[in-house]
């Protein structure tokens, strides 16, 4: 503590301790002022603007201060003063007073409980940041709270200290008029708590009440000023519209005619949208057959002299395609229209928040849910497309196996595909900053480490620069990063992976005005509202996590805001994400990891656990990988951490955790040691000895 801090902090409590030390709150009570009134009286008409002085000062302290006496002293200024200046003086005295306290408890106690507690603030920080003056004016409405306490409390929140100002000066005056109009009449009143009768203290809690109701209306009447200048049917066709009919849209459309809601599902391209078409289901049903050619070339580990797979990489696609078509009936308009759903095939153009046009129609809706999906996003290389590239979408038309291919992107979708295609038997060169960037960096040097030694050529640190023809081999120039160097690296084909980005254009969100983020996905608030309250966004289009079970997830919180946000909304919550690579070894996650924690500056403890400790992995000819787990520093219970909260675990965290650590998804870690990493956990073995599936998994499970 510095030498300002110290001896503010002694002055302070110098005053308390003589305070009460010397009983000066005898001075302070309703009997001493009412055997003192004359005398009071008498020198308020002899001195009139040193006994304001004298009485202004006061207040100051004994609110500065925290002090008991500062409701006698109101009784007291409507006495003395009269009602009009009784409020005028307690008014300012009250507010300097507590803006005094305020600082106080800023200036020596708002660095020390931030420091230690900041994790578990930021969202009350947030909170205060962005509505304090509404909280702080309901906290003030309602003598239910104590004053001083929002004082001090208020002085460790990030709240602007003029805010708190003007806001206590006004959230107090309903408070102080009562106060001082009961002092005009102070004869009638033998304690303080006389005044606050059953009708004050219910007007009060309607006074409290207000500012809620009154947030209710100030939402409402911005909602009819954006509408304000669209024309609202006077009947609506449908409850609902939703445009795009993959993952997030396909639920959205369950969800609603699951209610009984009259709903439509638009679709421009294919049912079931990237998952179904282009994701999910055709890379893993390519990464099976690739994994099983990867289990034939590793026999001898196995025991068997010898195998060999003869194949037809044309037979393999045509495999993947028949997959699709098996699942295609799922998330087909034939079955979402036996479920009530109205399907069109068709462009939708949102003409209104109340009007969808499509195939020449016109649809009336009392709500819109934009769920158009995202696509690859292809970087502006000279010579690219004139050599020509295939992205996720498009890698499925293959039919003949690239001699040499080339993928541009160390991601999910760079690094599953690069590994499969390796398997097959082509020559991968991958070309990336670095592998699986999202994870922490031993994670992507393990993937690393395995696709070298399956053959695949990893090039990190190189960005691509441009493609070229030359001697008539098409040629990918690249440049290492430290030291720009050229690289030249040939290719028959190459794969760009380098990110998604959200459809946007071409559906009328440029005509209304709808914004988006810097990422060019829509932009929405907590409860996935865009800038009308009755059009809402999910999947990719939104973001923030561009997975198919998230898509999903937003979706049910899309679909029951639009259906039912007049009476409830919910806001979406992403305190628990999983999400899984499926490379070998697979890399699954659930919440945040090291480098996610150490970015929002969050304290962590890392329990490590090597598979290849494990007598199952072993067995299996598996060990590799390993377990991490993140906690709270000093604590051993896996929880939920986002942004600095740590919330009840979810079943839905659990359910996941139990996939992993093989049905304790709330387990306790009893480490040896508390110490950064911790190698192994006294019941390490434990948390991983009931699974019974694949132990060639690599996890990064992060739930402090």
């Amino acid at each position: 503590m510095n030498k300002k801090k110290l001896l503010l902090l002694l002055s302070v409590a110098l005053l308390l301790v003589g305070f009460f030390a010397f009983d000066l709150g005898q001075y302070l009570s309703l009997a001493f002022f009412k055997a003192q009134q004359a005398r009071i009286d008498a020198y308020y008409q002899a001195q009139p603007l040193r006994t304001v002085g004298i009485y202004f000062a006061i207040y100051v302290a004994v609110t500065g201060l925290s002090l008991p006496g500062a409701a006698i002293m109101t009784l007291a200024a409507g006495a003395i003063f009269d009602l009009f200046w009784g409020t005028v003086i307690v008014s300012f005295a009250s507010t300097i007073g507590a803006t005094l306290a305020f600082l106080a408890s800023r200036f020596l106690l708002r660095d020390a409980v931030q420091a230690r507690f900041g994790d578990k603030l930021k969202a009350i920080n947030a909170g205060i940041e962005k509505d304090g003056a509404f909280y702080l004016f309901i906290l003030r409405l309602v003598p239910a709270f104590p004053f001083f306490v929002i004082n001090l409390v208020m002085g460790l929140t990030p709240i602007r200290t003029t805010t708190f100002g003007w806001v206590s000066q006004l959230g107090m005056l309903a408070g102080t008029l009562v106060y001082v109009d009961a002092g005009t009449q102070i004869a009638r009143i033998d304690s303080a708590a006389g005044i606050l009768s059953p009708g004050i203290i219910a007007s009060f809690v309607l006074l409290g009440l207000f500012p809620l109701l009154a947030k209710r209306l100030a939402e409402y009447a911005k909602a009819r000023k954006v509408l304000r200048r669209f024309s609202r049917p006077k009947r609506f066709d449908r409850n609902l519209v939703v445009i795009g009919a993959g993952s997030a849209g396909l639920v959205a459309a369950y969800i609603a005619v699951a209610v009984k809601a009259r709903v439509t599902l638009i679709e421009k391209h294919k049912m079931g949208g990237d998952c179904l078409n282009t994701g999910c289901v055709p890379s893993k049903a390519l990464l099976r057959s690739a994994k099983f050619l990867s289990h034939i070339k590793r026999a001898k580990e196995l025991g068997f002299r010898g195998a060999h797979a003869d194949f037809d990489f044309a037979e393999i696609m045509q495999r993947v395609q028949r997959i699709v078509r098996t699942v295609e009936p799922h998330d087909s308009s034939e079955r979402y229209t036996s479920l009530g759903v109205e399907c069109i095939q068709g462009e939708a153009r949102i003409i209104s928040p109340y009007t969808v046009h499509v195939n020449g129609r016109t649809l009336t809706t009392r709500g819109i849910v934009i769920a158009a999906g995202g696509r690859p996003f292809a970087p502006s290389i000279p010579g690219l497309a004139e050599a020509g590239y295939l992205t996720s979408d498009t890698v499925w038309e293959l039919r003949r196996l690239p001699a040499r291919l080339a993928v541009l992107g160390g991601g999910p979708i760079g690094c599953e595909l690069a590994q499969a295609f390796a398997r097959f038997g082509s020559r991968v060169t991958q070309i990336g900053p670095r592998l699986l960037p999202r994870e922490d960096p031993e994670i992507g040097a393990m993937i690393k480490e395995r696709f070298e030694s399956e053959g695949i050529d990893v090039r990190l640190g190189h960005k691509a620069a441009e493609c070229r023809i030359i001697n008539g081999q098409k040629t990918l120039i690249c440049k290492r990063e430290e030291n720009g160097e050229e690289v030249a690296i040939e290719f028959d084909a190459v794969l760009v992976a380098v990110g998604r980005i959200a459809n946007t254009e071409g559906y009328g969100l440029e005509e209304l005005g709808i914004t988006l983020t810097p990422s060019r996905t829509i932009e929405t608030n907590a409860y996935l509202q865009t800038r009308y309250p009755n059009v809402y966004a999910c999947g990719d289009v939104a973001g923030p996590y561009q997975f198919t079970h998230t898509a999903s997830h937003q979706a049910w919180y899309a679909a029951v805001n639009a259906l039912f946000g007049r009476f409830k909304k919910f806001r979406a919550d992403y305190s628990v994400i999983p999400w899984a690579t499926f490379t070998d070894p697979e890399v699954a996650r659930v919440g945040l990891n090291e480098q996610d924690a150490r970015a929002q500056g969050i304290p962590y403890e890392v329990t490590t656990y090597q598979l290849a400790d494990l007598d199952r992995a072993i067995a299996e000819e598996e060990a590799h990988g390993l377990v991490k787990v993140l906690t709270a520093p000093g604590k051993d219970r896996i929880s939920p951490l986002v942004n600095g909260n740590a919330p009840t675990p979810p079943k839905r965290c659990c359910a996941s955790l139990n996939a992993i650590t093989g049905g304790d998804g709330a387990r306790r870690l009893r480490p040896a040691r508390h110490e950064g990493v911790r190698e192994r956990p006294k019941n390490g073995t434990r948390l991983v000895r009931n699974r019974s599936a694949d132990y060639s998994l690599l996890f990064s499970v992060l739930e402090p």
